[in-house]
């Protein structure tokens, strides 16, 4: 499908064991819808219930920590869209009972990504060292800038697992040289919505060109923007839906 994306087929699911009420206060969890994503053909966010724009406090929904056990047929599932797995106030045993369910249903494949990436790298180097080399575990830090988000990589990279990504989501500024040492995959992107910030093309090219250099699988997820749509995932000729060696074919999709 012209400008489509490769992950649409592997029905991407979101999994919110914890949530923060700003951004929903029940989290659901079901199929998702690609025409409402929070990050758009790798794990859509879906309908939820209680929003409370004014409520920020975090909340624990244990009685969803199961839910992965019931599904049968393997899928990709996205961690925690509503809020961060390793934020403030996440209790270390609860992140381990995430794990422990992650680990124990190795038919899907996960995907937790961070922007607390020294709790990351502490714990899956402690409590979380039995879930770290689970090929079908997924981790990853957010990357917008260089100030906050190339910390993270080396964070990321100090951590012992299996399989590290990169989301570069919105990507914000030139990146400069980035060392993709121990790095598995990278997702680039624009920032999308009321207000979005502008993504420059040399700086999309430029992490292309480092990924191609290194040989780490590149997709090139929007160009972002108010209209996002208008805009596509075309980048100089081609759509880039590079995917990880590790990527489950019984997910639904070839790499």
């Amino acid at each position: 499908m012209p400008g489509g994306n490769v992950l649409e087929a592997a029905t991407p699911l979101v999994w919110d064991s914890n949530t923060t009420a700003a951004a929903t206060s029940h989290a659901a969890v079901g199929a998702a819808d690609p025409s409402d994503a929070a990050h758009p053909g790798l794990a859509a966010r879906i309908a939820t219930v209680g929003t409370n724009a004014t409520d920020t406090a975090l909340r624990l929904v244990p009685d969803k920590l199961q839910e992965p056990m019931k599904w049968k047929a393997p899928r990709f599932i996205f961690v925690n869209s509503m809020s961060d797995l390793f934020q403030q106030g996440v209790p270390d045993e609860y992140i381990v009972k995430v794990a422990e369910v992650m680990r124990a249903a190795h038919w899907h494949t996960f995907q937790v990504l961070t922007k607390r990436s020294d709790r990351m790298r502490d714990l899956l180097n402690s409590k979380l060292r039995f879930a770290a080399h689970s090929p079908h575990i997924w981790w990853g830090v957010s990357v917008e800038n260089r100030k906050h988000g190339l910390p993270r990589i080396e964070h990321l990279r100090a951590a012992d697992v299996d399989m590290r990504f990169l989301s570069i989501e919105p990507l914000l500024e030139e990146l400069g040289q980035v060392n993709l040492s121990g790095i598995h995959w990278v997702i680039v992107g624009g920032e999308s919505g009321h207000g979005a910030r502008p993504m420059e093309k040399q700086w999309v090219v430029s992490l292309k060109n480092q990924c191609w250099k290194a040989r780490v699988p590149f997709f090139f997820k929007q160009w972002g923007g108010v209209q996002k749509s208008k805009h596509g995932r075309d980048l100089e000729g081609r759509i880039y839906d590079q995917m990880p060696a590790a990527f489950s074919v019984a997910a639904g999709c070839g790499t």
